[in-house]
């Protein structure tokens, strides 16, 4: 679909609410970099731009955009991240931060995740647009208002400015790493998951959903998936699809307010390993195909739950007294070091552990389960059909292809619990007492 037809402010048809998708435009086609000069000069009214890359996305993209900057007589001062493996953490905020030229009038990022999360953040704090020109269709994060950054040893997401254009030149786009056209379709078959939990929270919690932002993600998916056979022969059709499926998703996240749309437990489970990554130096993979591998796990617990037709109060009563919550933070720490304790602290507040919170949740599942089984039986596919779609790009599909080992993934799910306030899978689960049944002991 043309992305342009989501950017500004939408009356909902379905909840009535008006959707801003903060986004004002996207160029998405062969040479689209060409038309950034009179897009600098035409729709902000400026003449000079700040270049932020790293040295990867320099070389790919960012002499390509200098050069056409020159050429079209707009004036350009340039950062260029010099590190290996640049993460969006303080260091790197505050080095982009010190090296901004404040007489520029607009931000250039060019690259893909991180250098987008920098460039969002130096934005907002600049006080200025921002233009980023994507380097590889591998994340969800182009069109969204928020930054998944680094900060104390947890991932966390903080508010930032949504890109006021988004460049997609197809012809940059199809000579992405395989590894990031891989990890752009592993981000959107995590929505699978991120729709059905919505529905699941909207039923239990009382949370907002939308009908009209879920089908936008509904048609993406739809879209990425028909495509993906073309993928790894960098089909433009194929790379088109998973780029503007990843842009629908971060708009929808805009339109909705929050990341219910594009990102649900399989993001958590992609979290928690990121944050084992920096305590204790454990592999770790793009997001988007640690997403993917996180969205097979969920898919094949799914299936177990769906085929309970009858949960047991009983025995989630009795799981919810015996639960020792205090060695469970033990647990905690030892699994994931420091950022446990900023998910301790958020317990504190979140309290959801609490018996008469639980026995409340416990009633309205328990008195909907018919209708939630309903929504994982509509929402999500089979894990196999899943599993040939990734085996079909040669892409990883279990913690084990990673070098995750597999007796990691109980501890990894339960650890999703409490990584935000979120009801997901392992909510529901522990809700119903059946964490050790499903995800196995840990």
């Amino acid at each position: 679909m043309d992305i342009n037809l989501l950017c500004g402010s939408i009356k909902c048809p379905k909840c009535g609410r008006v959707h801003n998708g903060l986004l004002k435009f996207a160029h998405i086609r062969s040479g689209a970099i060409d038309s950034i000069p009179g897009m600098i000069r035409e729709c902000f009214n400026a003449r000079r731009v700040f270049l932020l890359a790293d040295k990867n996305t320099y070389r790919v993209a960012g002499e390509s955009v200098a050069s056409v900057l020159g050429e079209g007589g707009i004036e350009y001062s340039e950062f260029i991240f010099n590190e290996e493996r640049l993460a969006p953490d303080e260091e790197a905020v505050g080095a982009a931060v010190l090296h901004y030229d404040y007489s520029a009038e607009v931000v250039i990022g060019v690259g893909s995740g991180v250098i987008n999360d920098i460039g969002k953040v130096l934005s907002r704090i600049a006080g200025v647009p921002y233009i980023i020109v994507a380097t590889a269709p591998s994340m969800d994060g182009y069109a969204s208002a928020l930054s998944s950054m680094e900060r104390d040893g947890l991932k966390v997401s903080i508010p930032a400015k949504c890109p006021d254009a988004v460049i997609g030149d197809t012809d940059i786009l199809r000579d992405a790493p395989e590894q990031m056209l891989r990890a752009g379709l592993g981000d959107m078959i995590a929505k699978y998951i991120s729709i059905c939990e919505w529905r699941i929270a909207s039923l239990i919690c009382g949370e907002y959903y939308c009908e009209y932002i879920a089908d936008i993600i509904r048609n993406a998916l739809r879209e990425c998936v028909d495509n993906a056979d073309g993928l790894m022969a960098r089909d433009e059709a194929a790379v088109r699809a998973v780029f503007e499926g990843l842009l629908i998703g971060g708009i929808a996240m805009n339109f909705a307010g929050l990341s219910r749309p594009a990102s649900g437990g399989e993001h958590y489970i992609s979290h928690i390993w990121d944050m084992r990554g920096l305590e204790f130096g454990t592999p770790v993979d793009l997001h988007g195909i640690q997403c993917a591998i996180g969205t097979v796990i969920e898919l094949k617990k799914y299936e177990e739950l769906v085929r309970i037709s009858a949960p047991s109060r009983e025995e989630a009563m009795e799981y919810v007294r015996s639960f020792d919550y205090e060695a469970w933070c033990r647990k905690l720490r030892g699994f994931l070091g420091r950022a446990a304790d900023t998910m301790i602290e958020l317990e504190k507040r979140e309290g959801k552990y609490a018996p008469d919170l639980h026995a409340k949740r416990l009633d309205t599942v328990l008195e909907n389960w018919s209708a939630i089984r309903a929504i994982i039986t509509e929402e999500l596919p089979r894990a196999s059909e899943v599993e040939r779609m990734l085996g079909l790009i040669g892409a990883p599909r279990y913690a084990s292809d990673i070098d995750i080992p597999e007796e990691l993934v109980p501890i990894t799910l339960c650890a999703t619990r409490d990584i935000r306030d979120k009801y997901v899978l392992s909510r529901l689960v522990w809700d119903l007492g059946l964490t050790d049944r499903l995800f196995g002991e840990v």
